[in-house]
């Protein structure tokens, strides 16, 4: 095997390589050997990587991202456009793209939560169910309930303040966002949080705004604010 490509694992990521006189169609062939040879030490994790020697353009990059998932079960999250090899800079790289990448996908649970019950996740949820009183559900994203939410909730749990809960009955004895707290109005009626009059039961979502915690009827125009 030639040393057209030479790929430096850390902790972190990999930095590849390529010698600067390899042609394309050399270091494509390289690239998937190694890769294939190393698959079963590299396994499924998630690294980030970065191209280093010869200059690649957009769609040679994409090409080689394509040889290495082919090739192995490695996930790419990102690519580190700088030429550096330190583990560092691959750390940070892969905790700010898996962060971001936390918004965005989640996971569902099936079934009623009754009082007692805990719930932990480090992503977004939808619970398919009920969420009784004593109850408590915790994310460090989003939470979304497919049912009646009548216990504690807390989302953003990870300081997140654009996160949100929604469900379609939302009536939680506790709820939390990031660092804002807020409870349910007590029996004489003082509202901890800010929300319309009541209504029929209908969807709602909860979301920070400043030093309060919102509560308002799901519609469009609500949904195209949300930050993910």
């Amino acid at each position: 095997m030639g040393n057209a490509v030479v790929i430096k694992g850390t902790t972190y990521g990999f930095s590849v390589f390529i010698d600067e006189q390899a042609d394309f169609t050399t270091i494509c062939t390289e690239l998937g050997e190694k890769f294939r040879e190393s698959s079963k030490f590299f396994g499924d994790a998630r690294m980030a990587i970065s191209f280093d020697g010869k200059p690649l353009d957009d769609g040679q990059q994409r090409k080689l991202l394509d040889i290495i998932a082919e090739n192995s079960e490695v996930h790419i999250v990102c690519v580190i456009e700088h030429n550096t090899e330190t583990e560092e800079m691959h750390r940070r790289s892969l905790e700010e793209k898996l962060q971001a990448l936390e918004g965005t996908t989640g996971q569902f649970y099936k079934g009623n939560l009754r009082s007692g019950q805990v719930l932990e996740t480090e992503t977004s949820i939808i619970i398919i169910g009920d969420v009784n009183q004593g109850a408590t559900i915790t994310s460090k994203s989003n939470i979304i309930v497919l049912g009646s939410l009548l216990g504690n909730v807390y989302a953003g749990a990870g300081g997140n303040q654009n996160a949100f809960v929604m469900a379609l009955e939302l009536d939680p004895v506790q709820i939390r966002i990031a660092d804002t707290i807020a409870r349910a109005p007590d029996k004489a009626g003082k509202m901890l949080w800010k929300r319309e009059k009541e209504k029929p039961k209908e969807p709602k979502i909860a979301f920070r705004s400043g030093e309060n915690i919102f509560i308002e009827p799901v519609s469009r125009t609500v949904l195209n604010d949300i930050k993910l």
